[in-house]
């Protein structure tokens, strides 16, 4: 009874791998950053930002990114994956204003 466990779980594993296959790209795509949102994550230490894609399926498409590290205006992201949107930022007050 115990391998029938471990078939189901890898049976599971495989058709999740299979859902994530369509939503990712085999290559990274261009996006350029056009705005900077604001600072989210426990210590302000992620950007939000609002991105172009440049390439690919969802070519023209701007969307709201969280980025962790040094980010500006006119940045170019690489990004793995198009079709996920990070949540909107529930305060316009960011970590450091006053």
């Amino acid at each position: 009874m115990g391998g029938s466990g471990k078939q189901k779980k890898q049976v599971q594993q495989q058709s999740a791998a299979k859902g994530a296959e369509s939503i990712l790209s085999e290559t990274a795509v261009p996006g350029v950053v056009e705005g900077i949102l604001g600072r989210t994550g426990a210590r302000g230490e992620v950007t939000q930002v609002k991105c172009r894609v440049l390439q690919g399926y969802d070519k023209g498409k701007t969307m709201r990114r969280n980025v962790k590290g040094a980010v500006r205006k006119k940045d170019i992201l690489m990004l793995r994956e198009t079709q996920i949107e990070a949540r909107r930022l529930k305060t316009k007050l960011t970590k450091g204003a006053y």
